[in-house]
């Protein structure tokens, strides 16, 4: 009697997953296909070989859908939502703020932050701004595009009066720079600390031969009231409601898997919080 409840059970499991995943598949745009903008060479968070860990999301939503994963291979720059995305070169973004405004986003499913990186023997155990030894320090701090705009920390430290010792270094790569370069700076001691994005300082501090130390910034600036944490969803076309409410479902169910992942890339993970920039994604 055991046995055969037990077979009924299993089969009813089945059954349900089954109908699960057909369901979420009809949401796709186009029908079996997850097609996923993604930058061709941007690690930590993507590469044409795969090794990303925007892909190997990627995969475990692709793989509850059993839809065929493919990729539109677009830089990320400014432009990257409204062209690849919303241009219809592909119908999710792994990554996207969610306060953004030209796409519709998931609930947020993780959150990070700005980071002070130093080496271990150093002796700097830098924690705030505000320290006054950031006058005198080298600094190596994130420039968001070719524009040369600031990060919010950049931003922050002028307000301070630390200006005339700063380095700035690209987020995204050129065939001259590279998203580790602020983090091998660090390490080959040509500059003192820097202010990283915490993905990119995870990742290449845990991998850097020179040991580092990794100390996150305060959710805000105490002078400024910049924010240095920010939640992070998943991005789609703001009419395909359907389809940003199947990742909801998915980030749910796929949560601890999710989170192993990012741990494993060496990203720094805090609670989510309500940002003042957020809506509902509708």
């Amino acid at each position: 009697m055991m046995r055969t409840f037990a077979l009924s059970l299993g089969t009813a499991l089945s059954l349900t997953a089954g109908a699960a995943a057909q369901e979420l598949r009809s949401t796709l745009p186009t029908p079996g296909v997850l097609r996923v903008c993604a930058d061709p060479d941007n690690m930590p968070l993507s590469n044409q070989n795969g090794e990303g860990f925007e892909q190997k999301i990627a995969e475990l939503i692709a793989k509850e859908w059993n839809a065929k994963l493919e990729y539109a291979w677009w830089p990320v720059r400014r432009g990257f939502f409204s062209r690849a995305l919303n241009g219809r070169y592909c119908d999710v973004a792994i990554q996207a703020p969610s306060g953004l405004d030209m796409a519709g986003v998931t609930k947020p499913y993780f959150r990070s932050g700005y980071v002070f990186i130093t080496r271990k023997d150093s002796g700097l155990d830098i924690k705030s701004l505000a320290d006054p030894r950031l006058k005198k320090l080298r600094i190596g701090v994130n420039l968001l595009n070719s524009d040369a705009e600031n990060t919010p920390p950049a931003m922050a430290l002028s307000r301070y009066g630390v200006v005339g010792n700063l380095t700035g270094f690209s987020t995204f790569y050129t065939q001259e720079d590279r998203p580790e370069d602020i983090v091998n700076a660090v390490a080959n001691k040509d500059v003192d600390v820097a202010i990283v994005w915490g993905p990119i300082a995870g990742y290449f501090a845990q991998s850097s031969p020179v040991p580092l130390l990794v100390q996150p910034l305060a959710e805000r600036d105490s002078l400024t009231d910049f924010p240095f944490r920010f939640n992070i969803a998943m991005g789609v076309r703001r009419r395909d409601r359907a389809l940003r409410d199947s990742l909801d479902a998915v980030l749910v169910r796929r949560a601890p898997e999710i989170q192993a992942l990012l741990k494993k890339y060496g990203v720094p993970l805090f609670p989510l919080a309500k940002d003042p920039s957020e809506d509902d994604g509708a």
